[in-house]
């Protein structure tokens, strides 16, 4: 089941323009490596999913994974053949907003080699150019 808000207060949102990098949710917190985007752009709510999936057949259980994005923002289309006017469509999909440096996942108690195969089979499935990033000693 894809993710989606609960409520939200507006149904329809406008489109807006994705500006700058991200200051918040820019560093790996929960785990000890994470996948960091390196663009900007919208992440569908079932592309979050399957990524989460993939990511959890590889570590099996041995491991923990952290979404760290969710969808909130809804994306409207008008039906295909529909003449021009008629108002806006309805809301058709659930996307996250990713500004680049936004870390997406995150994983803890496995080893940097199995982070970055892992990573490797998430990051084919995310629309973004994305990178592998290790936890700062504090």
């Amino acid at each position: 089941m894809a993710l989606m808000p609960k409520r939200v207060k507006h149904r329809k949102s406008q489109r807006g323009r994705i500006k700058g990098n991200a200051t918040r949710g820019n560093k790996v917190v929960f785990g000890d490596f994470g996948l960091q985007s390196l663009d900007g752009g919208w992440i569908k709510a079932q592309t979050i999913e399957a990524g989460r999936i993939a990511a959890q057949q590889y570590i099996r259980g041995e491991g923990r994974l952290y979404v760290r994005l969710f969808p909130h923002r809804s994306i409207t289309s008008t039906p295909l053949e529909t003449r021009m006017g008629k108002g806006k469509g309805e809301p058709e999909a659930w996307v996250a907003t990713v500004r680049p440096g936004t870390v997406l996942y995150e994983l803890g108690g496995v080893t940097e080699e199995q982070a970055k195969v892992c990573f490797a089979r998430l990051a084919h499935k995310m629309p973004v150019r994305v990178r592998l990033v290790r936890r700062r000693p504090v």
